[in-house]
């Protein structure tokens, strides 16, 4: 299958889209400046507040009526810019697929020799999130706002949180039972006249563990580095170093403990990522960097919970290269623990983290629906991903029963190649949605070959579903669609048969925004489908039952901007609580509850609506691999630029052929 490089098959269609689009982009700029003026989000309301009541109004008084005669002035020129870019439409292609150009840079070949398929296996990493980029007038009603600057920001935490060193400390403690991990971790250079201590701030610590994987790579600013050392990892693991900490309750270490971590650092310490234009400061409120946000990793402050110091012995490490190191956070994440952790039934790790995962592979998003800020948002993505499909979906009639302003608002990223990718189309979207070219991005991706050349694939699916409340049937309806292109997919892009298999296929991971929860009343029909009967929910225990640790990922818009929430740190604080989580999170609506959310904690029940999902099915896979998930995330490193959690799902793709 092609992957189409540009939205038209000539240049000629090409430039005059473009010329039709600029005679329409006045009209819809200033269309959109004017309803955006009378729809305030609450933190222009708190700046407002202190200024005199009519300053504001002054503003308003002024600017409407230029607006509205500029409005006036531009409409016959969009009319003909209309008329001429609504029939291209329909040579139109479904989605760009953008390629990094620059060679250096990219190392997608270079990931697919990494896994042969002759070792213990290799976990992949997920992502998944509703970035809310509409129109500027449109996303205020979400009670977010200025787009552009917004769609940059969520690119650059994207690649900082998913381009730092992975380090896990896993903590066994029976006093933390608390639904998320116990918090973040800061690697940060030592200074001279150190002594050989790890201070840890978290109590009761027994056994922690440094495990960086792809320690500081990314593939946008920096090439990978081999390993040296003893230590060989594992062939799923990138850029492997574990370093054990274990000591008293002091936090000092052993000599012999402290040689270990020194000779590790030496033989994996982390490249510097200087990440280009991470010393940008947005000037956009709700998303100003406060001291202790861990958001960015330019941050100079450390994390609330603990400060790890790490000392690099005296030998071939300069270390004066040392002291200029980075400070890089991470996350903590408990270790499975049948005698002292909470949920003694669940096989892999859950956490609420502040940051994305290290060494994300592939990322959906939904609700990029503004083309400009698409642009912003992948030009910050391709730092760190190679490959990127934006702008799906179909405009005008073309492909759908009704006029479709706007398209799906997906978008796809990945550090490995995509071989192919379809795009459909719902056709049954009803009153708002119905504008929108919603439907389903599926795509094929290469992440290995064997010794025998064969091609290791996976499979990936990306959908935004109905959003209108008490639409039942609709999502239903489309969950139906749904499974029948994602069978028509993998019938189509299959090479292989029974007998002569050309490619193995190693995985099969549905994500996106579904717009029903798992414990709603309303919800019922949607719980039951049976999709879960083929795809497996993390979360999920059954039809109307999620587990204890799964919280909701549909945060409150009134609350965006309180500063409890406002940054990453702060808002995984607060969703480690359950009385944090009444407060900041959207409950279901069927029980009888108050208007106020603040104002009915003590009748809320559960923890919160769960919308944006992440399965995965072992069905259609290679028989003799093993597909296990080892970590589950929510995510809130997107404090104060959505009104979504992240979610992200780290897959172990086991061979079994180390296995006893």
């Amino acid at each position: 299958m092609v992957l189409y490089t540009s939205p038209f098959p000539n240049s000629f269609l090409s430039v005059l889209h473009s010329f039709s689009w600029g005679l329409i982009f006045p009209c819809y700029w200033l269309a959109d400046r004017l309803v955006g003026s009378f729809v305030p989000t609450t933190y222009e309301k708190r700046q407002r507040a202190d200024d005199p009541c009519y300053f504001h109004a002054l503003c308003i008084i002024i600017t409407t009526p230029i607006y509205l005669a500029l409005l006036v002035a531009s409409l016959p020129f969009a009319l003909i810019g209309f008329l001429l870019w609504s029939p291209l439409q329909s040579a139109r292609r479904p989605y760009i697929y953008s390629r990094l150009k620059d060679k250096n840079h990219a190392n997608g070949a270079t990931l697919l020799t990494e896994w042969k398929a002759a070792g213990s296996g290799k976990s992949f990493c997920f992502g998944s999130a509703n970035v809310c980029l509409l129109p500027d007038s449109l996303a205020r009603f979400n009670n977010v706002f200025n787009t552009q600057a917004r769609a940059k920001e969520i690119g650059r935490r994207i690649r900082n949180g998913a381009s730092r060193p992975q380090i896990k400390i896993y903590i066994d403690s029976p006093t933390n039972t608390s639904i998320s991990a116990a918090s973040f971790s800061s690697l940060v250079s030592p200074q001279a006249g150190d002594n050989r201590t790890v201070n840890a701030g978290i109590k009761r610590t027994t056994s922690m563990e440094y495990k960086g994987d792809n320690c500081g790579s990314n593939n946008g600013e920096e090439s990978r580095e081999d390993k040296g050392g003893s230590g060989e990892p594992h062939e799923g693991e990138e850029n492997t170093c574990i370093v054990p900490i274990n000591g008293e309750e002091n936090g000092h270490m052993s000599d012999t403990e402290t040689d270990t971590v020194n000779g590790q650092a030496r033989a994996s310490g982390p490249a510097e990522p200087s990440l280009e234009g991470d010393a940008e400061i947005s000037k956009t409120p709700n998303h100003k960097q406060k001291e202790g946000d861990s958001g960015s990793l330019d941050s100079c402050s450390a994390s609330r919970e603990s400060l790890v110091k790490v000392r690099v012995g005296d030998g071939t490490v300069d270390q004066s290269t040392v002291n200029n190191k980075l400070l890089y956070k991470a996350s903590i994440m408990k270790k499975t623990s049948v005698r002292k952790k909470k949920h003694t039934d669940e096989t892999f790790d859950h956490e609420i983290s502040a940051f994305f995962p290290a060494n994300l592979d592939f990322l959906c998003l939904q609700e990029v629906f503004d083309k400009r800020a698409a642009e912003k948002l992948k030009e910050q993505l391709h730092h760190y991903f190679e490959y990127i499909v934006y702008d799906v979906g179909v405009y005008s009639c073309n492909g759908c029963c009704s006029f479709k302003f706007v398209n799906s608002g997906l978008l796809f990223a990945s550090r490995y190649p995509v071989m192919d990718a379809a795009y459909h189309c719902y056709p049954n979207g009803r009153g708002m949605d119905s504008l929108a070219s919603k439907g389903a991005l599926f795509l094929k991706v290469q992440v290995g070959s064997t010794p025998q050349d064969q091609r290791i694939v996976g499979y990936i699916s990306c959908t935004h579903l109905q959003a209108i409340a008490g639409d039942t049937t609709v999502r239903c309806e489309q969950l139906d669609m749904l499974q029948d292109w994602l069978s028509e997919f993998r019938k189509s892009t299959s090479s292989s048969s029974t007998a002569n298999p050309e490619e193995l296929v190693a995985f099969d991971v549905l994500c996106g925004d579904l717009n029903f929860d798992n414990c709603s009343s309303e919800d019922k029909l949607e719980q039951q489908h049976s999709l879960f009967t083929h795809y497996k929910d993390p979360c999920r225990v059954g039809p109307g039952e999620d587990k204890p640790w799964a919280i909701g990922t549909l945060l409150d818009p009134e609350g965006l901007y309180d500063e409890e929430v406002c940054t990453p740190d702060n808002l995984q604080k607060v969703l480690e609580s359950e009385e944090g989580r009444k407060g900041y999170l959207v409950y279901p609506t069927s029980k009888n509850h108050s208007s106020s959310q603040k104002g009915r904690k003590a009748s809320l029940k559960g923890n919160g609506r769960r919308i944006d999902y992440m399965l995965y099915t072992e069905e259609g896979l290679y028989l003799e691999w093993k597909v296990e998930v080892e970590e589950f995330s929510f995510i809130t490193q997107l404090a104060g630029l959505t009104d979504h959690l992240p979610v992200a799902m780290r897959l172990m793709v086991s061979t079994g052929e180390d296995d006893p």
